[in-house]
């Protein structure tokens, strides 16, 4: 027998296999449904009933983000030190209200590179796009501190966009250790995406390290195409003291296994000073290995790419430009804080190289976003998901509700 149990923010409904949603929840409020829509059905609230072939869908979360503040976790992690996080009991506190599963789909924040690939001739050009897809990719996870739910094993998540040519879906397909598999594919046929997920999560003292096991695949049918790539390390600082904040660095690998061409970004850490913080590097090699393009700029805005000869002429000027100003800043003491890593100042805009050519750019997240855990668009306007089982399909609203599926 198969039982779900949502609680809502101020309502609590059982929901039965064999019963529908209005016998299930007798007596609950239609205000309480307000952002649920109703797969198999004619009705879909939440203004997503369509109007002259154009579907309309929430611009705001229905409740505001708590502060995190109050809050400590030491006496439970000063034990783990070094320990993978996946077997430890974490305060909800520290969970944003969505499932790992649902944190995917934010892979296709910026779908239409994908789309641009699959009409690019260029194999390099083509790279190049990929490669600022794969960048994007990860570029929502700026400012994201909260930990999304881990998802029950055979738990499932289902979004479609017809806005941007896609459905998607993905599932916890192992428990211990947690995986999570995802495939979306292109709703006119041009590509694929899929890919498995293993964040392997390390708590060290200050930080908590997450490496994302697992290799993505984009596959372009027109051009007969597989790339392949694993994505960077992340990492949360001020885990137990001062004010959370996020990098990622390492080196993610592309791979054209049609054509033999590789792109090699190197995510790079803070360092001490923070100069590096969030920037990206890189370059495109062809089959001979020869350097095709460089690839620089920001996961948390914008990437660039630049002809190998310019970029090194430009990084001369710029080293001897700055040999003064280092000097100037190794004489110059720093203050030292021994209970917090300080976030560094972030510049804002990418120092544009001159015959660089715009890769992507970041879209910008939705008004009062830090009020609502940064969201980004996909998982503010897409709140509902369709938790499936082979004995029954239940609609549940996963921003709305906490969900806890009792197998009995």
């Amino acid at each position: 027998m198969h039982l779900c149990l949502s609680v809502s923010l101020n309502k609590m409904c059982l929901c039965v296999p064999g019963l529908d949603s209005d016998e299930s929840c007798e007596g609950t409020s239609e205000a309480s449904f307000k952002d649920a829509v109703v797969y198999g059905g004619a009705q879909k609230n939440n203004g997503a009933v369509p109007q002259n072939g154009i579907k309309k869908h929430r611009s705001s979360l229905p409740a505001p983000m708590f502060s995190r503040n109050d809050f400590s976790v030491w006496s439970i992690l000063k034990k783990c030190i070094g320990l993978e996080l996946s077997k430890i009991t974490m305060p909800i506190v520290f969970n944003e209200p969505l499932s790992f599963l649902q944190r995917i789909s934010e892979y296709m924040e910026h779908t239409y590179l994908i789309q641009k690939a699959c009409s690019q001739s260029d194999t390099i050009e083509r790279m190049q796009t990929v490669a600022a897809f794969a960048v994007s990719a990860v570029a929502s996870q700026w400012d994201r501190t909260g930990k999304p739910f881990n998802p029950l094993l055979g738990e499932t998540y289902e979004l479609t966009r017809d806005d941007q040519g896609f459905r998607l879906i993905s599932e916890q397909v192992s428990h211990h250790p947690p995986i999570s598999a995802f495939h979306t594919e292109s709703l006119t046929g041009d590509f694929v995406f899929h890919g498995s997920i293993y964040p392997k999560l390390k708590f060290w003292g200050k930080s908590v390290e997450a490496e994302p096991k697992g290799t993505i695949t984009l596959e372009l049918y027109k051009h007969k195409e597989a790339y392949t790539w694993t994505n960077p390390f992340c990492c949360v600082h001020n885990i137990i003291l001062g004010k959370l904040w996020i990098e990622q660095y390492g080196t993610v690998e592309i791979v054209n296994h049609s054509t033999g061409e590789k792109c090699v970004l190197n995510f790079k850490p803070c360092g001490m000073f923070g100069k590096e913080l969030h920037r990206v590097e890189g370059y495109i090699q062809d089959k001979s290995k020869k350097k095709r393009c460089v690839i620089y700029g920001k996961w948390t805005e914008c990437m660039w790419s630049v002809d190998p000869q310019v970029y090194e002429a430009h990084r001369k000027l710029e080293k001897k430009g700055t040999a003064d100003t280092k000097k100037q800043k190794q004489e110059e003491p720093e203050a030292v804080n021994e209970d917090a890593d300080e976030m560094p100042e972030v510049q804002e805009t990418v120092a544009v190289i001159p015959g660089s050519t715009l890769l992507w750019r970041i879209s910008s997240r939705p008004p009062h976003s830090a009020e609502v855990h940064t969201h980004c668009y996909v998982n503010v306007i897409f709140p509902s998901c369709r938790c499936h089982d082979n004995n029954f399909t239940l609609c549940c609203i996963r921003i709305q509700t906490i969900k806890v599926i009792l197998f009995m």
